[in-house]
């Protein structure tokens, strides 16, 4: 299986994002994502991701992933979850249309 393994160290005060893959290749990566939704994601991600961003920066490239996905992508998903992790540890961002609303 592949899998995107993401830190945080607070002994240098960055986070860290790896991509492994089932060969067991292991990269560093600026940012990532896998399935078919990889087909979409990569190239916005490509185009937006710069040195530096902020939270703020990062979720709107999401964001854009994500309204990319409900334009082009052959599945109807309304709900996302985003994950942040930080010096704090890890918390969730809650994303799209909240079930409990239907």
């Amino acid at each position: 299986m592949n899998c995107l393994l993401g830190g945080y160290d607070a002994k240098t005060g960055e986070g860290s994002l790896y991509w492994l893959d089932y060969l067991a290749a292991l990269a560093k990566v600026n940012y990532g994502c896998q399935g078919y939704a990889a087909a979409f994601c990569l190239s916005i991600m490509d185009r937006d991701w710069r040195e530096g961003m902020t939270q703020e920066d990062a979720v709107a490239i999401v964001d854009k992933c994500i309204k990319e996905l409900q334009v082009r992508f052959l599945i109807s998903q309304p709900n996302f979850i985003i994950k942040v992790i930080d010096k704090d540890g890890v918390k969730t961002l809650k994303y799209g249309a909240d079930p409990s609303d239907n």
